[in-house]
């Protein structure tokens, strides 16, 4: 299953981010954060059936570049790369149908 339990502490550099193969979804939040806590199980439907995906959730905070260098304000926020590109960003899901159109853009 493609559904990342834990935040890196360590995550990739942006540059290491645009090289990434395939479907990744970059997931920008805390362990702490309650936002981030209720959007989980959201999460986890919506990739449950997504084998091919890489799922990187990434501690976020004061002196993480890698959330500046997206442009992260509020958590948690969930950005949809193709092949290292961008292709679909969310903020505060709602709802799996909201992330399951995201991943089929």
């Amino acid at each position: 299953m493609p559904y990342a339990r834990q935040y890196l502490t360590q995550p990739p550099t942006r540059e290491q981010t645009t090289h990434l193969p395939g479907d990744t979804v970059l997931e920008f939040g805390t362990p702490w954060c309650g936002h981030c806590q209720r959007a989980q199980p959201l999460i986890e439907q919506a990739l449950q059936d997504r084998p091919d995906l890489t799922h990187l959730k990434v501690e976020d905070g004061p002196g993480r570049p890698l959330g500046r260098s997206y442009g992260v304000k509020l958590w948690p926020t969930l950005i949809f790369l193709r092949d290292g590109q961008e292709i679909a960003r969310l903020v505060r899901p709602q709802n799996v149908q909201a992330l399951q159109d995201a991943l089929h853009p």
